[in-house]
């Protein structure tokens, strides 16, 4: 008997874990149905015991498989790793519920057995269905594919009855919520500080945070640890996903994506704790709850907060260090991981050298820090902050700057509403107040956005700094662009003029479609939001939640193609892969 019990957990290891899929995936259900969906006082308390009873289930078959598999095995395979601290996770909330202790006495409360249940099912799920070896998708479909199910499971949730608090979302409304969410653009058809409750701005968070990373980074992530690794397919696919060009270095790129954003979001989390005022909060949840939400939301330049008049709030408009530290992670954000990642090893190496010196060890050197990507990424941001922000503090003297009672805070209203206006989608002063020349600066900004493999949108700030340089270059006669010692490739100059006339033409047909859809608001409001949702900014001049039913379908259209990318879209699927073995003589048109 026992021998036949060590066969089938040595032998029928998938099996087990597909039983244990679905026992959990039906806790996970009963969780969100508890948590968003029953309203009635009755049901509720029947389905908080049935999730006491899942909860001590899912604890006893966690044990029983562990030490089944240890047994038959010898040891723990690496898809059974997390398993010893999910037993002990569970141990300690039984302990607390069960003794009383006083200073865990936080965890007696019946959100840590839904985490519990949630975590059983995610590492589950990472096992067994987030491993592509079955199947083989186009990666950039595939990419596409996963946005779409992201956008379908937020709004299911968004339209759960204890997702709101005052109106419940249509289907339309709330397909627009999750996709603006998912596509980290920040448009939104409801007040989500008044209107959804503490579940649903759950769900806007985590949408914006898996939508800002990418669903595929955050499944290979899970799929990596859980299930013992990464197929050579599987890494052929993240590596295409990625543009990472080394097959070695497809797990360090993607560890490293999540490593930067959880840092730097913890990091900009703790700053925003501390620049608020305490009094303005209830408990010091709600405070952390609004820290970690700005700080995710600001570092995937999604624009959404939890304030009513977002920055604007009579509370907050004048707290400058809580918009300065706002900005800086959104700027951070906007860089782009690679660049990020760049600065990063630079400081750490720095760091390591100091502390080599200091303790006597042998210091290597390295002949590059910074590659040539981030040198023309920073210059560039650089030129780009610095102008719209004195631009912004010349033009708006005497408009939205006459409420700051002080020079430190003009600057600060400058710097802050400049550099939002780029992806980010924050905004301190109302945007109706703002002057036309303004307005149509930050429309320009809107559209050229941050960098490229960043979380912002745009057609991104080294597009437009790559076509000028090409006009530059033509004006001087010249047949290619040299900057930094380097020549850009002709691919490369190709791909930004194709962008740019792409952006151009998506904006042009989402606005014709809002006159139709849309004719009796203004022209200027119109082209505002789909510049705005084709950029995935945010911003908005006050019309969004007025928008038809059509005129939301076709804003949701550019907010997904802005954000997944035109020419990506069009390369996935109309790309050539015959290679010709010949060339035609070349010939120049006349212009």
């Amino acid at each position: 008997m026992i021998e036949s019990f060590k066969y089938f957990f040595k032998y029928r290891a998938k099996v087990v874990n597909q039983i244990m899929l679905y026992l959990s995936m039906i806790c996970a259900f009963t969780v969100l149905l508890e948590i968003g969906d029953v309203t009635n006082p009755n049901i509720d308390v029947i389905l908080k015991s049935i999730l006491l009873m899942m909860f001590y289930g899912l604890f006893a078959l966690e044990i029983i498989r562990t030490v089944a598999f240890y047994s038959a095995l010898g040891k723990l395979d690496v898809a059974n790793y997390s398993s010893p601290f999910i037993i002990l996770y569970f141990l300690l909330v039984i302990l607390v519920r069960t003794y009383n202790i006083h200073w865990l006495s936080f965890l007696e409360r019946d959100e840590w057995m839904s985490l519990g249940i949630g975590l059983v099912f995610l590492i589950e799920l990472s096992k067994s269905t987030l491993v592509f070896d079955n199947f083989y998708f186009n990666p950039t479909i595939l990419f596409v594919i996963s946005f779409i199910g992201l956008i379908l499971i937020g709004a299911a949730l968004l339209m759960f009855p204890r997702a709101t608090v005052i109106t419940r979302l249509t289907f339309s409304e709330a397909i627009f919520m999750s996709t603006s969410a998912v596509c980290i653009t920040g448009l939104s058809v409801t007040d989500i500080s008044t209107n959804l409750s503490t579940f649903g701005q759950t769900v806007i968070m985590i949408l914006i945070q898996v939508g800002g990373l990418g669903i595929m980074t955050f499944t290979g992530f899970f799929g990596y640890f859980f299930s013992g690794g990464l197929s050579f397919k599987n890494q052929l696919m993240y590596g295409e996903i990625l543009d990472e060009k080394k097959l070695n270095s497809v797990i360090s790129t993607l560890l490293t994506i999540i490593f930067i954003t959880i840092l730097f979001e913890l990091i900009g989390a703790v700053f925003i704790y501390f620049s608020l005022d305490p009094n303005l909060f209830e408990t010091q949840g709600k405070r952390v709850f609004f820290a970690v939400f700005h700080a995710i939301s600001s570092f995937c330049n999604s624009g959404f907060s939890i304030l009513h008049d977002g920055i604007g709030n009579p509370n907050y408009r004048y707290n400058y260090n809580f918009q300065i530290i706002l900005a800086l992670i959104f700027i951070l954000g906007g860089l782009g991981f690679s660049t990020v990642y760049n600065f990063y090893t630079f400081v750490k190496n720095k760091i390591i050298r100091i502390f080599s010196l200091l303790i006597g060890r042998e210091v290597k050197h390295k002949a590059q820090y910074f590659k040539f990507n981030t040198k023309f990424i920073v210059v560039c941001n650089a030129i780009v902050l610095v102008v719209i922000t004195i631009a912004y503090f010349v033009m708006e003297q005497k408009h939205t700057l006459l409420e700051d009672n002080s020079v430190y805070g003009e600057w600060v209203t400058s710097f802050f509403m400049a550099n939002a206006s780029r992806s980010a989608g924050f905004n301190s002063v109302s945007m109706s107040l703002l002057g036309a020349p303004t307005l149509l600066m930050l429309t320009i900004v809107m559209w050229i956005g941050s960098s490229p493999g960043s979380t912002g949108g745009g057609v991104k700030v080294t597009t437009v700094a790559l076509a000028f340089l090409n006009i530059f270059a033509l004006a001087r006669g010249n047949d290619s662009i040299e900057i930094f010692k380097k020549r850009i490739a002709l691919e490369s100059i190709h791909k930004a003029f194709a962008i740019i006339f792409l952006s151009g033409a998506v904006i042009s047909i989402s606005f014709l479609l809002l006159l139709f859809t849309d004719g009796d608001k203004s022209l200027k409001a119109l082209l505002f939001e789909t510049i705005s949702a084709y950029t995935t900014c945010g911003l908005s001049l006050g019309i969004t939640p007025y928008l038809s039913i059509g005129g939301k379908y076709i804003i949701i259209f550019t907010m997904f193609v802005g954000r997944v990318g035109t020419l990506t879209l069009l390369m996935s699927l109309i790309k050539n892969t015959k290679n010709k073995s010949y060339t035609y003589p070349t010939e120049k048109l006349l212009f």
